[in-house]
């Protein structure tokens, strides 16, 4: 079975998805600036490499000793658009790394669904723009690609952006529903993908089975989890005026912004098909939690 080398291993999403590859059988190294760190929360399977995205030269050594590299990647919350980027900066480094590189035999990157609602009602945001450039970067190198879109993931409820302690966080008025999938599904379809023996460019749109909006969601969730939860809903001028005071409330307001006005609509049948069918509804998830 392939090499799998993966970038951004040891997050909310890294790690489901490095879980998935070990379980259908790939060889799975990880490029990580601490090696001590990630190996108290990667599976001892794991072969950690030290590198940084900084560093041309271990990205060279890095992606010279894997078949296929998978990229997750994101903009940190606390971050502001000056800082080096792994989704911009580093993303340029990794291709200026593959020049003549002739043994990879894929490149593989987790975007976002809802970076689509860049420019939709004047909304702009420069997380989202380094997103699209991210992809526009990687389709144009001369190696086979697959792109994955994700709705919102259900991980949101437990540790990432919904989750403050024992309160779920809403602000304004969640417009459309949202596909959410869970980690352990989009693990799976992303080794599925890896598994295909072609040459093709690939996009997959990766949704859930059911659509929520965030109320809807948020109430599902509590309503299902062992755990005693509360929803605190927050005017959405509230998260503009603090957004203004530290990067971290103002990326919220954006991604709140993006994610209560984008019209997402359901767009993952292909991706069952060739991928297979999540299997994890929002209930099921929230029971575990």
């Amino acid at each position: 079975m392939d090499q799998i080398g993966v970038i951004g291993a040891t997050g909310m999403l890294g790690k489901p998805v490095v879980k998935e590859l070990l379980k259908a059988g790939f060889a799975v190294k990880v490029l990580v600036r601490d090696t001590q760190k990630a190996s108290k929360v990667l599976p001892a399977e794991v072969t950690l490499i030290q590198g940084d995205l900084k560093d041309i030269t271990k990205i060279e050594t890095f992606v010279n000793q894997v078949d296929t590299l998978y990229l997750n990647l994101s903009v940190k919350p606390e971050s502001r658009q000056k800082h080096f980027q792994p989704e911009r900066e580093g993303i340029q480094n990794i291709a200026k790394a593959l020049e003549g590189n002739t043994s990879l035999k894929r490149i593989a990157y987790l975007s976002s669904l809802v970076q689509s609602y860049q420019g939709v009602n004047g909304f702009d945001w420069w997380v989202f723009a380094i997103k699209l450039q991210a992809v526009q970067i990687i389709k144009k190198l001369p190696i086979p690609s697959t792109v994955f879109y994700p709705s919102t993931f259900m991980e949101n409820f437990t540790v990432g952006n919904y989750r403050q302690g024992n309160r779920i966080m809403l602000a304004g008025t969640s417009e459309y529903a949202m596909y959410f999938i869970a980690a352990e599904d989009y693990g799976r379809q992303v080794a599925n993908a890896l598994k295909l023996e072609d040459d093709q460019n690939y996009e997959f749109v990766i949704q859930g089975q059911e659509g929520f909006n965030a109320d809807a969601a948020a109430k599902t969730f509590i309503e299902n989890s062992p755990k005693k939860l509360t929803i605190i809903k927050l005017p959405f001028g509230f998260m503009k005026l603090f957004g203004s005071f530290t990067p971290r409330f103002n990326y919220g307001r954006y991604i709140i912004e993006a994610l209560n006005n984008y019209p997402e609509e359901f767009e993952a049948e292909a991706t069952w098909q060739k991928l297979g069918k999540p299997t994890i509804s929002l209930q099921k998830f929230a029971q575990r939690h």
